[in-house]
């Protein structure tokens, strides 16, 4: 957990060649600071709405007390030690447009004292002993000497007795150290040198990767593969998710904005692999940006709702697959509204009543008949639309949440299995003519008629096709 400051970063806009020697001369028109190191997962963390803890060492210098001053900006509490013998680092880029050209380090590069060291591991058992010990550890090696085997083992051994989930940014070859931890998360080149791995297969990777999990007695393992996503390693099969990044202009902190989501999500208490999700989406927004920059909350936010407009198909699921959402919604606290119908040739009269049904609640389900329920209710000629291509017209509604299909010749076995709040249906019904209405109240729900628009329906657009 050392920490760094990631550089001072000059933007230029051109270049000149100086007339003293065959260089460039490079005009300075911005400045600007950020964190880095494991500061920058700190930031990352405080931007998702996390209160983080960062402990490491600084120097005593003015670049230590801008640490600790960015640091107190962004609320991120510090158990910093600041010492004499070394400075913090300090690392200088220099940009022209999006591009780097160079890169200048501040650092001097040995272990800390065996003094430090003990002092260090025992403030951050100290943490974990509180009242209210945090809900996840990240071990953010940058090889700079603060993270030895002796410090890495204490922390993951106490954090197993408290059962505090340690997830850890690999650095060097000596992965022992890391024994026993609940997840490390090298990038593919990493993970090749600690396997030692010459192979250009990925497959063959991976599959070195799955036997270093189980040497290393790790629950899982995700690899950072760049532009070909991140891979999950966890005993079963090796699962790839893919990238999300339309343009990349700066990898730096990448790995920072991945753990840190990563964290995040795990500390929510959302599986690993919805998790990792999540760090993908968050790296996938990251590497857009110019130089270390943390996700932002609302970004993330962005990302999921752009990825979910793109992937409306996966609104439509079975009921068993329902089910699972269903129960994390209501757990939130989301009201749930249902309604039903078939939907055959969607038009504007439908959209409205959607939308109406939809501003019930925080979730519109709706339930749609198959083909052969509705040859049973409107005979042999109808459906016009498949249930197939009617399914996925509603899906790319905005306010449709979710899409199941139904053969019976009523919805009444979906809303007893959903138990939504609120049961939406045309006001061309009455309450007592609502099926499933009953069911609904006796578990507090309510039963809302909506207004349609009147003069559209389907049969009337079949009507005019066939007069014309």
């Amino acid at each position: 957990m050392k920490i760094a400051l990631s550089s001072w970063k000059c933007s230029n806009l051109d270049f000149l060649v100086s007339p003293e020697a065959p260089v460039p001369i490079v005009r300075v028109i911005r400045e600007t600071e950020s964190l880095g190191g494991a500061a920058n997962v700190a930031l990352n963390l405080a931007k998702l709405g996390i209160k983080p803890l960062l402990a490491g060492f600084i120097g005593q210098d003015p670049v230590g007390e801008k640490i600790l001053s960015l640091l107190k900006a962004e609320d991120i509490l510090p158990y910093l030690t600041a010492l004499a013998d070394r400075p913090t680092i300090h690392k200088t880029r220099i940009l022209g447009g999006h591009q780097q050209m160079l890169r200048i380090d501040r650092e001097r590069k040995r272990p800390i004292t065996e003094t430090h060291s003990t002092v260090f591991l025992a403030t951050l058992l100290d943490i974990l002993n509180a009242p209210h010990p945090p809900a996840v550890i990240i071990l953010s090696d940058y090889a700079k000497g603060t993270l030895t085997e002796v410090v890495c083992q204490g922390i993951i051994q106490h954090a197993k007795q408290l059962n505090i989930p340690v997830l850890v940014d690999p650095k060097g070859d000596n992965y022992a150290k890391y024994r026993g931890a609940t997840t490390l998360s090298p990038n593919r080149k990493e993970l090749s040198e600690a396997v030692q791995n010459r192979t250009p297969l990925l497959d063959d990777l991976l599959q070195a990767g799955e036997n270093l999990r189980k040497d290393l007695e790790l629950e899982f393992l995700t690899v950072t593969l760049s532009e070909l996503g991140i891979a999950l390693m966890d005993g079963q099969q090796v699962r790839r998710i893919p990238a999300m990044a339309k343009e990349v202009f700066d990898v730096s902190g990448a790995g920072d904005t991945v753990i840190s989501t990563l964290a995040a999500g795990l500390a929510a208490g959302l599986g690993r692999m919805d998790a990792l999700h999540l760090a993908n989406l968050a790296a996938g927004v990251v590497v857009a940006k110019v130089g270390t920059c943390p996700i932002e909350q609302r970004e993330l936010l962005a990302a999921l709702s752009t990825e979910e407009a793109l992937n409306q198909s996966d609104k439509i699921r079975t009921l068993p697959q329902a089910m699972r959402y269903i129960t994390a919604w209501q757990h939130k606290g989301e009201r749930l509204v249902f309604t039903n119908g078939c939907f055959d040739l969607l038009h504007a009269g439908h959209v409205d009543y959607l939308e109406k049904a939809r501003q019930l609640g925080s979730r519109l389900i709706v339930g749609l008949n198959t083909d052969r329920s509705i040859r049973a209710l409107k005979g042999p000629t109808r459906p016009i639309i498949c249930a197939t291509d009617r399914a996925r017209v509603l899906a790319a509604l905005a306010s449709v949440d979710m899409v199941i299909l139904f053969d019976e010749d009523t919805p009444l076995k979906l809303i007893t299995a959903l138990r939504p709040h609120i049961l939406a249906k045309g006001a061309d019904y009455t309450e007592d003519q609502v099926v499933g209405g009953q069911e609904v109240k006796s578990w507090g729900g309510q039963v809302s008629l909506v207004p349609l628009v009147e003069g559209l329906s389907t049969s009337h657009i079949v009507d005019v096709i066939r007069k014309n």
